[in-house]
Formats: C-alpha cells, structure tokens, sequence
C-alpha cells in the first residue's frame, strides 16, 4: 500500500460542505425538467388565442387568485384532511392485517382469492355503491381512500413480514425475546422498508381515489372545484386546478420522502456499510 493513502474499500465521511453541495445538485437536477417544461408551455402559450388553451399566465394568475386567496381552506384543506385520514386507517389495517396474514402462512393461502379479487376491484369503480351507503360527504370520500389505499400496503407488510432473515429471527428466539418484543424490535424494522414502499404507492392511489370522489358526490374539494370550473366553462380556473393539484401531490410527496429518510435512516446507514 502506497505511503499516504487510504486503505482500499476505505469510503472518507463527507463534510458537511460536501453534503450541501450534493444536496443542491440534487435538487439543481430534479428541477431541470419542470423548469424546462414550465417554460416552453409558458412560450409557446403566450400567443395562444384558444378558449381550451388558454396562455398558462392567466392559469397562473387563477391559480393564485382561487387557490391561495379565495379557496384553499374551503376545498384544499378539506381534500387533505380526508386523505390523510383515509391513509391513517388505511395504514393501519394494512399493517395489522399484513402481520397476521404474513406470520401466518396458512391464512394468507385462505384469504389469497378474496385478497386478489378486493385488490383488483378499483375504489373509484365503488363511487356509485359508496354514494348510495354514505351519501354525499366526507364518509363516503375517507372510505373510498381507506379501501383504495389498503393494498399496497397489507400485500407490502405480508411480503415483508416473510421476508425476515431466518437467521435473525433464529437469534431473537434462541435469546428468547418475547413474543411483543420480537414482533417490535426485530419483525417490524425488518419488514419496514417495504411498508414505507407501500404507504408510498398508497398515498399516489389516494390522491386519484380523492379527486374522483370529489368530482362524483362533493360539494367542495378539489375535484369537485375543477370539475365545476369546467362546468360553468371557466377554463383557467379549470387549469389553475390542475396545476395546483399537480404541486400538492409533489410536494406531498416530498414531505413523504423526507419522512421516509427519517423513519429508514439506519437502513440507509446498513446499505452503505454493505457496499464498503
């Protein structure tokens, strides 16, 4: 080995300097494309003389006028709230269910064809059957989310749940942790990558199942503000809709993604230390 250089494989701690450099190249990157998009529409909307296309500045100016003056708290908040409260007993009945189907194989194999034919049953498509045993209002749109987002993370938590090295759980009952214990401490940290995977996948299905359940049978929401926008032929305000839909669910998604971080940081911390 060479007189003052590191060992090989050894992987030098990155300054916190370092760290902000690559986090704003990170983030130079994710928004070149949107930029870029955001840009050419604005360009070669400028002109435009349609009353479907409207210039994305009037959409832009609609969107700061409806959705963050005149109706973010009368239909932004409440499409949030009903999502997320959707998602939470989704979350957690996914994750219950996901550990008593996963711990035990014989009842995944029963519940396998009703699992199946339940999953492959779109929320959306239970609008009508959803209006008839809720009516019009914010039961009917948390249980269509609740049932849209269970899925992917019930199937999620069974895959994960399985696939916990044998050899730790071999470990925690040869230290003859208790049944609480080993299901907390050793199942759960396991198997959460890929429930976060799944509440992931969840959450993109719930902001559809919302919009459309507003759109059907609500009488504020966000789906419900865009499609009367369309109905009293309010193009930009319809636009300006989409936008603003479009920017919630990203930076939902970054919120996600930060949290994610946080609850999975020793799994990242474990991955590094594999590819040294």
């Amino acid at each position: 080995m060479a007189l003052g250089l590191p060992p090989r494989g050894a992987v030098k701690t990155p300054t916190p300097k370092g760290r902000r450099l690559r986090l704003l190249s990170d983030v130079g990157l994710e928004l070149i494309l949107p930029v870029s998009a955001v840009t050419l529409w604005w360009t070669l909307s400028s002109g435009s003389t349609s009353t479907y296309f409207p210039p994305l500045s009037e959409s832009v100016s609609a969107l700061k006028r409806v959705w963050l003056f005149s109706h973010f708290l009368s239909d932004a908040v409440p499409s949030l709230l009903h999502l997320a409260t959707g998602l939470g007993i989704a979350l957690v009945i996914g994750v219950a269910a996901g550990f008593v189907l996963g711990l035990v194989p014989f009842l995944a194999d029963a519940f396998s064809p009703v699992l199946e034919f339940a999953r492959a049953t779109p929320g959306v498509a239970l609008v009508p059957a959803a209006l008839l045993l809720f009516g019009i209002g914010a039961e009917m749109q948390v249980s269509l989310i609740t049932y849209g987002t269970v899925w992917p993370i019930l199937l999620n938590t069974v895959d994960g749940v399985r696939s916990v090295d044998t050899v730790v759980r071999d470990v925690a009952t040869s230290y003859r942790l208790r049944r609480r214990d080993r299901l907390l401490r050793v199942v759960l940290p396991a198997a959460s990558p890929q429930i976060i995977a799944g509440v992931r996948t969840a959450l993109s299905i719930g902001i559809t199942v919302i919009v459309f359940s507003e759109m059907a049978g609500s009488t504020n929401g966000i789906g419900y503000r865009i499609l009367h926008a369309s109905r009293e032929f309010a193009i930009a305000e319809m636009w300006a809709g989409m936008l603003f839909l479009g920017i919630v669910g990203y930076l939902v998604n970054i919120a996600f993604r930060g949290l994610e971080n946080y609850l999975l940081r020793w799994h990242r911390g474990m991955q590094r230390l594999e590819r040294r």
